[in-house]
């Protein structure tokens, strides 16, 4: 890392597994970031610039352009940023405890929701109010509603949030093999049998991070919900369980029946989601659940493949057709114990800058927008074909239904005990029943 990155990479300890962060990736990768005005003041109040603000996130949340801009940052206000990255399925324990403790990062990252922010982060209590910030008018309508809480705004986002989980496909495999996108649950194991037959894996799924498999079922709201008309109020209402619903068994006994068939390879417990891009390259794998970044990603890899060799279609569990969408992705809120509320403020209105913010899309391979106004998205040809082959969409799962997201690692913990036949799939469902009935006890949600 270069000697001017103002960055003190931290070791973090996980209450007693002695578990070490790990390092946030080096800033080298990204080009020089843009030379700006002095960090644009949230606020009237003056800042000391002999600080040093702590910044805890999940690892694969922080890119190399942001630490750029970071160095950018202290270069011009004297104040340093000390990135802390802990890996992913630590992290949301590690937050609890650095909240509930009262010791919490200066800046500390979490995923948004309405729901989310107020039932798990209680933003109220350990959250800075951004409403005033400058900044927060520039914020897309859907992306501001989701870091709101009672009229107030805690969160900024620090993602793509127009990007969409979906299935990424090699375009060369599948002609090669005279493969069409499937439309249906029926053609795509017809799909992926034909590929398993040419000696390929037919999808590279990263379990081993503990999340990226969860995608699968909760990226599937949109579909739930048409299938089973009313199913987000019930379960927002607590008038029917996830235990329930049909078309919800149906998508995890499907989740099982591709990894029992071979499609998801013979290494997936031990694949790691940092390795998705080259391993797509490599040409071994023909699939993967991902977002529209990935295909500059793996041109970036220079295996021979472009980013149009790359398409997309949405995950067919239970025949779903229907496009799904999430305005919810990481964001970094303001610790409200903070002693330096006000530089925090600062290094956040200086990331919103126009330039910043354009920087940040400009280098980072798998954001293709920002959500903030004024910005210039870079959405490739073969990304805006796969939105526009899909007339219908809706929301995911953990956006739309309460209590779905705060579990998320344990959902994952759920679907491996499925897959490896330590339970069954009503056993799964009716656990993250339980689980959502613990949470809204805990919030004292009316409904249950």
């Amino acid at each position: 890392m270069k000697k001017t990155l103002a960055l003190l990479l931290t070791a973090l300890m996980l209450l007693s597994l002695a578990a070490c962060a790990q390092p946030a990736p080096a800033a080298e990768a990204a080009p020089a970031a843009p030379a700006t005005e002095a960090a644009a003041e949230a606020t009237e109040a003056p800042v000391q610039k002999d600080i040093t603000l702590t910044f805890m996130a999940s690892q694969d949340w922080v890119q190399d352009a942001e630490l750029a801009l970071a160095q950018k940052f202290t270069e011009q206000t004297g104040i340093k940023v000390d990135y802390q990255i802990v890996p992913s399925d630590q992290y949301p324990n590690l937050l609890q405890t650095k909240l509930n403790s009262g010791e919490c990062t200066d800046i500390f990252c979490s995923q948004a929701g309405r729901f989310d922010i107020v039932t798990t982060l209680n933003v109220a209590k350990n959250a800075a109010d951004l409403t005033a910030e400058p900044w927060v008018a520039t914020m897309e309508a859907t992306a501001a509603a989701e870091v709101t809480a009672d009229g107030k705004v805690y969160g900024q986002p620090m993602q793509d949030t127009s990007a969409v989980w979906a299935i990424a496909y090699n375009k060369k495999i599948f002609s090669d093999l005279g493969l069409s996108i499937p439309k249906s649950w029926a053609e795509f194991t017809a799909v992926c049998d034909a590929i398993l037959a040419t000696g390929v894996t037919p999808v590279y799924e990263p379990v081993s991070d503990g999340w990226h498999h969860v995608l699968w079922f909760a990226e599937m709201g949109a579909a739930y919900e048409k299938a089973e008309p009313g199913l987000v109020d019930a379960l927002n209402g607590n008038t029917k369980k996830i235990a329930d619903s049909a078309i919800m068994k149906t998508a995890v006994a499907q989740i099982k029946e591709m990894a029992d068939k071979g499609y998801w390879g013979e290494n997936y417990m031990a694949d790691v989601y940092a390795d998705q891009p080259a391993k797509m390259a490599s040409g071994e794998y023909a699939m993967t659940v991902a977002n529209q970044g990935l295909p500059q990603q793996i041109a970036d890899l220079n295996s021979g493949l472009t980013a149009d060799d790359i398409g997309f279609f949405v995950i067919p569990l239970a025949d779903n057709q229907m496009l799904n969408v999430n305005p919810v992705g990481p964001t970094r809120f303001i610790y409200s114990g903070s002693a330096n509320v006000e530089a925090a403020k600062q290094y956040l209105a200086f990331l919103a800058q126009p330039e910043n913010l354009q920087y940040m899309i400009d280098n980072v391979a798998k954001f293709q927008n920002l959500p903030f106004s004024g910005l210039t998205p870079k959405y490739a040809g073969t990304v805006k074909e796969f939105y526009d082959m899909y007339s219908e969409k809706g929301t995911v799962l953990q956006t739309a239904v309460k209590y779905v997201n705060p579990q998320w690692m344990e959902i994952g913990k759920e679907i491996v005990s499925v897959i490896q036949g330590m339970q069954d799939d009503m056993t799964m469902l009716g656990n993250l029943d339980k689980n959502r009935a613990d949470q809204a006890m805990a919030a004292q949600d009316a409904a249950w």
